[in-house]
């Protein structure tokens, strides 16, 4: 066991299994990074669960009974050059999910570049590589995982995700959804967070409107506010795009739809391939860098607004 600390920030590294940052005033463990394999059939990948609010409330879910491959906040690839990097069954156009074990494959650890806190920012830095069911490496991986911005006052704390996906194979990966493959409205794949059960019902905020109705749409951000149970009081997550997530290439044309649902659960994607499949020719990189606040509260839009104002990239 690893243990580092300055500032407000305190890290443990649990070797083989689990990397937890805690805010050192209030002692409240804000994440635990889990990277110890775990069963085959829920495609094996690290993941982020719990996360906790800075009052120690927990806004994660872990293998739900409706979805055990669902964990807290992961990285995930639900349709990847006919594989299954999301867990479970596979969605097969006109047949609906069946169950594909030959199609599951993983995103294994390889090792940690860095794994340190230094005053109030705490950082993972990983190596990983994706497999199909069969092993063979289809993908390097470089990870990084951010812990910043934390605010005792205003009760939020931020992380960044970014991740750089190179191709290995000697033909293109070509990133999917069940929506790509004929399920409509069902973009999943990417990163992906799963609600606690009892944020089921909960309000969902775009920029310039809110609901439901926000799936399949465009924004460079969307929030999701749930009321906790066993505590009183709210919390909200909001999900925010860096400016250089564009599929196209182009800055200034805002790259993904989201996928969100409130109901019959709490999950929210900014979706790598909704409607459209993203080749990654051989050798190439995909990077992506996303935000996550963590902020106690039932949040209104001009307060989200405001903080990523407040918090730029």
């Amino acid at each position: 066991m690893t243990t580092s600390s300055q500032g407000g920030l305190r890290l443990v590294h649990t070797h083989g299994e689990r990397v937890t940052v805690s805010e050192v005033t209030s002692g409240v463990d804000l994440l635990n990074y889990v990277y110890r394999p775990e069963a085959a059939w829920e495609s094996p990948k690290p993941y982020l669960h719990p996360l906790r609010t800075l009052a120690n409330n927990v806004v994660t879910d872990y293998r739900p009974n409706d979805h055990r491959w669902h964990k807290g906040l992961q990285m995930t690839a639900s349709h990847l050059s006919g594989q299954n990097l999301w867990g479970g069954n596979t969605y097969v156009h006109g047949k609906g999910y069946l169950e594909l074990p030959e199609r599951v494959g993983s995103m294994a650890h390889v090792t940690f570049d860095e794994v340190a806190s230094d005053g109030g920012r705490a950082v993972i830095a990983e190596r990983l590589t994706w497999h199909p069911y069969d092993g063979d490496p289809w993908a390097d991986e470089q990870r990084r995982i951010e812990v910043h911005d934390i605010d005792p006052g205003a009760g939020s704390w931020a992380l960044t995700w970014t991740t750089a996906v190179t191709n290995r194979r000697e033909e293109p990966l070509r990133f999917g959804s069940p929506t790509t493959a004929g399920r409509e409205m069902a973009g999943y794949t990417g990163l992906f967070w799963r609600g606690p059960r009892a944020f089921r019902g909960g309000r969902v905020i775009g920029p310039d409107s809110e609901g439901p109705q926000l799936m399949g749409r465009q924004a460079p951000w969307l929030a999701y506010s749930g009321e906790h149970d066993g505590s009183d009081g709210h919390a909200t997550l909001v999900f925010a795009h860096a400016p250089e997530n564009d599929h196209s290439g182009s800055r200034g044309a805002h790259p993904a739809h989201w996928f969100v649902r409130n109901d019959p659960f709490a999950a929210v994607a900014p979706s790598l391939a909704f409607f459209d499949e993203l080749e990654l020719a051989p050798g190439d990189t995909l990077t992506r860098r996303y935000r996550v606040v963590v902020a106690e509260g039932a949040w209104e839009r001009e307060e989200v607004a405001k903080y990523l104002e407040e918090h730029p990239w």
